[in-house]
This record gives C-alpha cells, sequence and structure tokens, in this order.
C-alpha cells in the first residue's frame, strides 16, 4: 500500500524509532569511558604536577621540617612524601586498569591527610612499632613506572656525585634534627668514658717513650750513637697507624677498627716488657705504636657523629682531657715503680726484668680496659646511614633515644623518625677474585683492595672544597707537634743534664795518693783518682759510682762483687789482680795495661740500679706537674669553644705557647725551666683542643676518619724530627732548639687562623 503524499511511511518510522533505541546506549556507554579515561589523564597530571612542585620547592620543605620539628618533634614531612608517592601509585594497578573508585580513594586519602589528621597522635608505650622500612626509590610489582626519572646507569659519574652531594646535605640537616631528638644524656656519657680510655692510651703511649727512654737504653747496653731511637720508632709506627686506622675506618667503621687497633696496641706493648734484645724492643713498640696510632682520628670521628651540634664543640674538649689523665697516670706511675729497683727479678745474668718493665706492663691496662669496654658499645650509626644500611643505623639511634629517655624518667617518649634519607651509594668498581684461589692469595686480596680503597679515599681529601682545609691542616699539625714533642719527649734530658752539670761541680779530686792493704766495702762517688797507688787492697762488695780512675796502678788487688757505673780505668796498670763476679771488663779500660791478672765469672749485660739514677724521681715529678698544669686550659677551653670560637683559640693558643716556649732560652735554673714548662703546657692544651674540633668538623663523614687520619700522621712525623733535632742539639745548645719551636708554634697560629670557622657547621 503506498503512504499518502507528504506524510511518512508507518513502517520507516518504526524502522527509524528501533535504530535509535538500539544506538543510544551505546553512545551512552562511549561518553562515559571518555569521561573516565580524561578522569584517569587529569589524575596523573596532577600527581606529576605534584611531584614537580614538591621537588621545585625542596629546600623551603627542608625549613618547614625544622619549624615542625621544633613545634612538634615530628617528621611528618618525611612520612607525607611517602602517602604522596602511595597516593600516586593507586592510580596504576593491575596493568594500568583503574577501579571505578578511584576518584573517591583518593579524594579520602586527601581528606586523611588534611582534615582531622593529628601530628600528635599518641603512640603507646609497649607498642611496638617495628623498623620502618626503606623505600629506596625502586618500584615492586605491580607498579609502572609513570613519569621515572633516568636511571642511574644512564647518568654519568659526575651527575651521580652530584645526586650524593645533595642527598648528604639532606641527611645532615635530618640527623642533626634528629640528635636533637635523641637529646644528650647517658648513653653520650657512657661513650664518652670508654673512648676516654681509648684516648688515655694514647696519651700513656707518648708518655712511656720518655720516661722508659733512659732507663731501657741503659739496661740494654745502648750506646750513644743508638739513643733517642726508642722515642723516633714509636712516633714512626704511629704515624703509619694513624694514617691505616683512620682511613680503614671509613671503610670499616669506628668501632671495629678502634677494637682491633687498641687490641694489637694491647698486646704488643704488653710483649715489649719482656723481650730482653734492643732490637726486639724496637719491634714490639713500633707495632704498638702502629696500633694505638688509630686511637685519635676514630675516637673523636666516632663521638662526634653522636653529638648534636650546640654539644659538640663543649665535650669534644672535655674528651680531650683524657689524653692529659693519661699522661698524668703515666707520670705518676714511673714516679711510683721505676726507681723502686727492688720490684724486680732476675734469672740469672741473662734475664733481667727490672721495674721500667712493670712500668710497661701497668701503662697498657688503660688499653685493655678501653678493649673491654668498647665491646659493648654499638657501631655510629652516622657511619651505618653513609653506607646506606638504613636499618641498622635508625636501630641504633633508637637505643640511644630509648638510653637516654629512660635515664630521664620519660621512658613513655617514643622514636618519632620513621624514615631516614639515604645517600646515593654509587658503585665501585671491584676486582673479582677466584673462589678457588689459594686462601693466603684471597687474604692479600682482600688487604690490597683494602689499601686501594684508603688511597681513593685519601685522595678525595685534596679535592675540591676540602683540598685547601686540607694542606690548612696540615701545617697546622706539623708546626704545633713539632713545638710540643720535640720539647716534651727530650725534656727529661734537658733536667739530667743541668743536674749532671751541678753534680759534676761537686766532684772530689785525688792526686798521688798511696793506699796498702785497705779493705773497701763502702761506695766510691764522684771522684776521680789522679796518679793513685793501690797495693794488696780489698775491694769486696761495692760500688764505684761515677768514679774515674787516671794514670793510676793495681797492684796484687783483690775485687770481688764489685759494679762500676759511670766508672771507668784511663790509661792505668793492673799487675797481679784477680777479679770476681765484677762488671769490669774491655770497655771500661781504657788505654789499660793488665799483666798478670785473671777475669772470673764476670756480670754480663748493664749493671743498673735506679738508686744510682740521682734524677728519676726528679724528672718524674717535674713531668707530673707539667701534665698536671694542663688541667686549667683543658677546662677554659671546655667552656669557652663555643663562645670565643674554634679559630681563635687555636691561633691565639699557639702564639701565646711560642712566646712563652722562647723564654725557655733564659731559663738557667731548674725551678725557672719547669715553671715555664707547666706554663707552656698550659696555654698549648687549648690549641690542641680547637685544633682536634676543627678537624673532626671540616670533614664530611666519608673522608672523616681518613682526613683525620692524615693530619695525625703528620703530627707525628713531625714528632720523629723534633725527636732526633732537639736530642741532637740539647746536650750542646738550648738556644737553637727553642728558638725553633718558638718561632714554627707563632707560624702554624697564624696559618690556622685562616681556617674556616666550624661553630655553626652541621656534620656534612
Amino acid at each position: 500500500m503506498l503512504a499518502a503524499p507528504g506524510g511518512p511511511n508507518k513502517s520507516s518510522i518504526e524502522l527509524k524509532q528501533k535504530y535509535f533505541s538500539a544506538s543510544y546506549p551505546r553512545a551512552k556507554m562511549d561518553e562515559t569511558h571518555n569521561n573516565r579515561t580524561s578522569l584517569v589523564k587529569g589524575a596523573k597530571d596532577i600527581a606529576k604536577e605534584a611531584k614537580r612542585h614538591a621537588a621545585k620547592n625542596f629546600s623551603k620543605a627542608v625549613d618547614r621540617a625544622s619549624d615542625e620539628y621544633s613545634t612538634h618533634r615530628s617528621y611528618n614531612r618525611f612520612k607525607n612524601e611517602d602517602e604522596e608517592e602511595n597516593n600516586y601509585n593507586a592510580y596504576t594497578q593491575q596493568d594500568g586498569h583503574y577501579a571505578d573508585n578511584a576518584a573517591n580513594d583518593e579524594d579520602g586519602a586527601s581528606s586523611d591527610a588534611t582534615e582531622g589528621h593529628d601530628d600528635e597522635d599518641e603512640i603507646y608505650e609497649g607498642e611496638y612499632q617495628g623498623v620502618p622500612a626503606y623505600n629506596d626509590g625502586k618500584l615492586r610489582d605491580g607498579q609502572v613506572a609513570l613519569g621515572q626519572p633516568v636511571s642511574d646507569s644512564a647518568k654519568s659519574r659526575k651527575e651521580l656525585e652530584n645526586e650524593r652531594q645533595a642527598d648528604e646535605e639532606e641527611l645532615a640537616q635530618q640527623y642533626e634534627l634528629i640528635m636533637q631528638e635523641c637529646g644528650h644524656g647517658r648513653f653520650q656519657w657512657q661513650l664518652f668514658f670508654v673512648l676516654g680510655l681509648a684516648l688515655m692510651s694514647d696519651g700513656v703511649e707518648v708518655f712511656v717513650v720518655g720516661f722508659v727512654l733512659p732507663s731501657a737504653e741503659t739496661d740494654m747496653c745502648v750506646p750513644n750513637s743508638g739513643a733517642g731511637w726508642l722515642g723516633s720508632i714509636v712516633y714512626l709506627g704511629m704515624m703509619f697507624g694513624a694514617f691505616f686506622w683512620g682511613g680503614l675506618s671509613d671503610k670499616l667503621g669506628r668501632k671495629q677498627c678502634l677494637l682491633i687497633s687498641m687490641s694489637v696496641n694491647g698486646f704488643f706493648a704488653f710483649l715489649s716488657s719482656f723481650v730482653q734484645g734492643y732490637s726486639m724492643f724496637l719491634l714490639c713498640r713500633m707495632v704498638s705504636g702502629f696500633g694505638i696510632g688509630g686511637a685519635v682520628p676514630i675516637v673523636f670521628s666516632y663521638f662526634a657523629e653522636v653529638l648534636a651540634r650546640e654539644k659538640r664543640g663543649e665535650h669534644l674538649s672535655w674528651l680531650c682531657m683524657f689524653w692529659m689523665i693519661g699522661g698524668i697516670y703515666a707520670s705518676a706511675m714511673a714516679w711510683a715503680i721505676i726507681p723502686h729497683y727492688g720490684w724486680s727479678f732476675s734469672m740469672g745474668s741473662a734475664y733481667q726484668f727490672h721495674s721500667w718493665r712493670v712500668f710497661v706492663v701497668v701503662c697498657a691496662l688503660p688499653c685493655v680496659s678501653a678493649v673491654v669496654a668498647l665491646t659493648f658499645m654499638p657501631e655510629s650509626p652516622r657511619f651505618y646511614l653513609e653506607m646506606g644500611k638504613h636499618d641498622e643505623a635508625w636501630m641504633v639511634l633508637k637505643h640511644i633515644h630509648d638510653t637516654n629517655m629512660r635515664a630521664r624518667g620519660e621512658p613513655e617518649r617514643v622514636f618519632t623518625v620513621n624514615r631516614i634519607k639515604i645517600p646515593k651509594q654509587l658503585d665501585e668498581l671491584v676486582e673479582m677474585q677466584n673462589e678457588s684461589a689459594n686462601p693466603v692469595l684471597k687474604v692479600l686480596f682482600k688487604i690490597k683492595a683494602e689499601l686501594r680503597g684508603i688511597w681513593l679515599t685519601f685522595m678525595r681529601c685534596f679535592n675540591y672544597p676540602v683540598k685547601d682545609n686540607t694542606m690548612k691542616l696540615a701545617a697546622v699539625w706539623f708546626t704545633l707537634s713539632f713545638g710540643y714533642y720535640g720539647l716534651s719527649v727530650w725534656f727529661p734530658d734537658v733536667i739530667k743534664h743541668l743536674q749532671a752539670d751541678e753534680y759534676a761541680s761537686r766532684v772530689k779530686i785525688h792526686n798521688n795518693e798511696r793506699i796498702e792493704d785497705f779493705t773497701f766495702n763502702f761506695t766510691l762517688e764522684n771522684q776521680i783518682q789522679r796518679n793513685s797507688v793501690f797495693m794488696n787492697d780489698r775491694f769486696i762488695t761495692m760500688k764505684f759510682k761515677s768514679v774515674t780512675f787516671i794514670d793510676s796502678s793495681f797492684i796484687n788487688c783483690y775485687f770481688e762483687d764489685v759494679s762500676s757505673v759511670g766508672s771507668s780505668f784511663n790509661n792505668c796498670t793492673i799487675v797481679d789482680c784477680f777479679f770476681y763476679n765484677t762488671d769490669v771488663d774491655d770497655t771500661k779500660l781504657t788505654n789499660s795495661r793488665v799483666i798478670n791478672s785473671s777475669f772470673h765469672h764476670n756480670k754480663t749485660g748493664c749493671q743498673m740500679t735506679f738508686e744510682d739514677d740521682y734524677s728519676a724521681y726528679w724528672v718524674y715529678f717535674v713531668n707530673f706537674l707539667g701534665t698536671l698544669a694542663v688541667l686549667p686550659g683543658n677546662i677554659v677551653s671546655a667552656l669557652l669553644m663555643d663562645k670565643i670560637g674554634r679559630l681563635s683559640m687555636l691561633g691565639g693558643s699557639m702564639v701565646l705557647s711560642g712566646i712563652s716556649c722562647f723564654f725557655l732560652w733564659f731559663g738557667t735554673s731548674e725551678s725557672m725551666m719547669i715553671f715555664m714548662l707547666c706554663l707552656y703546657n698550659g696555654l698549648s692544651i687549648s690549641a690542641w683542643n680547637s685544633l682536634d674540633v676543627v678537624t673532626t668538623e671540616l670533614y664530611p663523614t666519608d673522608r672523616r676518619g681518613t682526613g683525620f687520619g692524615f693530619c695525625n700522621a703528620m703530627c707525628k712525623l713531625a714528632a720523629v724530627l723534633g725527636n732526633l733535632i732537639f736530642g741532637s742539639l740539647v746536650g750542646i745548645t738550648k738556644a737553637i732548639p727553642i728558638l725553633l719551636a718558638s718561632s714554627v708554634l707563632v707560624g702554624g697560629g697564624l696559618v690556622g687562623l685562616r681556617l674556616p670557622d666550624t661553630r655553626a657547621n652541621v656534620l656534612m
């Protein structure tokens, strides 16, 4: 049937209605899909923009975290960064597909973070929080890297180092805040005394050299040409030890290296008291010095890394007092033990264990105590963070916090840190070793790798921006040490020379005497017998003490159990004499004629009694006074370190000590020399304390031990040179050594004033 003109066909109208009714749901579905795609794309853009904006305002965020810490004592900034990252990752789930309520979840997360969020949410005591997981930026399973930065493998070495530098700066700021939260309390004081014992051992080692030097060289029959090597060899070992252990502590850790180095020192110091030969004694003392050389650089680095900025200068200065305590301990023990000859035993004439050996054993006790106490202390948390060991560092910091809070009576205070910045770990090229290699070769390979690592770290101490500081610090350490050790180690000999001159002025001279049929059973002391004749005389159980026979004759005389200390027979004639159990030998018979005489059962070795050492008590007492004079300087430097500044104290102390050293030239009496020595020690200690603090604060953590060890090695090198130079001149003239020490101290003080001020620095 045909449709009416001008009207629609009924069947066509029904067909169109059916078509539109079928296509409408599909159009609606396409529109919904487009809206959802736009929403997802917008969410991605918002997340990217938020991350870009956060990176742009990073410096502001650091300041905001500091303000937030002071008001709320929390670390929500670092927590919020994790929340932002988690919210962003919520959009990328299950191969890029999103749940229908993704937008609603995002809104809910934002609401939780901004509305009703309480920064002071209480965490009840006893609630286990666990070690917070550290997110190193690596994606988990199921996450998609949207807007991920370029991988490390595609970056240059310089770019990676710049990123690490930025991370270290952020870590330094955060670590300072963490130490403020941990507080200063029981833990720091415990570590203070433990490390103080180690530093005390270093002071003892230095003073042992000066006290044992005269006794050991006399006991072991050391000629004048070999005198002084004991002091030099010990400082030589300390020089290599400071560089080695300081560098190794940047690789293996502060505690571990300090334990090993102190153990080496204690073992060989104890062993040195039993060896009899001078060469073996030198070897043991050198290895002992090698061990104790690591004490100073590691102790100050270790302690500084658990101190907040406002406490660092003062408490590092208080720590320096233990070096003074070590000197007092060594002086007191030397004064109490060495002159007592009865505190010894012998096994025949070959093995002699004199009282100075007992003194060496007693001086090893602080080192042993330090090793035992150090085993109970944790590793430096700052070192753990530098090595990328987040969990270990967090546990140590929590231990510090909890220890201090319990001591304050606030055990409910909870450690609120949940994430700590870790510097980017740079990969190093390591030569692989065959697993089937010889064990000895493996050990040698390991040693070679560690030495190479120490050397590379040492070379970084001469990179910008620490290169200039390294050169200036080395100059200051060298000059201060050259003046101090050059005078202090050999000062006992200066006193002995003054006393020897006075002793020689009281000598009794006997000319042309004739003595017959007389028995000498007493001590002949400080005499000169010239052209004398001894006939049919008996010398039984007696001593010749500083007695010189010149052009004298001994005819038919009997000598039994005779000791001769500082005595000699010059151009004498000995006829028909009998010697039994005496120490008279060719070394004491100078240009003398021995006719028909016999020697039986002669004493071997050097016969020494400290009763004959007229200056022993006096020398040890003088050193005790000189060390005790350091106490006021230690107290003043600790109290004023943060007030007047490290550099002012360093430069001023070195200049003033140089001036006081110059006035030693005018000391013509023992009392005047002792007074000037005490004044010099009291003024120079402030320079030592401030130099220790400045050196610790100028180097970043990854080079602190190496840089400090290098400076301390320069210190010991100067001690060796000062020992040799001053020792060769002290018996000839005192003007040159004193003028030399005075000039280098003043010059070093002027260099020290040009170092950067570190009072406001955080530990990098």
